[in-house]
């Protein structure tokens, strides 16, 4: 199993989503429930397609990590 770094976004009027190690695996949805539900269908329809394509699958390697500014 692999786990792949999601970028979740509010675009004002729904969420948007992508994944930085997946180019083109994007999703969006009107909750962040649906669109991690739709992100994790579109990462498995990715994949399955690189597969078919006889194409390497990307190593998931972008990280990310909160850091705390006082403003």
């Amino acid at each position: 199993m692999k786990k792949y770094l999601v970028i979740y976004e509010w675009t004002g009027q729904n969420y948007s989503a992508y994944v930085p190690d997946l180019p083109g695996c994007i999703a969006c949805g009107d909750t962040l429930e649906e669109t991690e539900k739709l992100m994790q269908e579109a990462i498995a329809l990715y994949i399955e397609a690189l597969k078919e394509a006889g194409q390497p699958v990307p190593e998931p390697t972008t990280q990310a990590k909160q850091i705390a500014v006082t403003v």
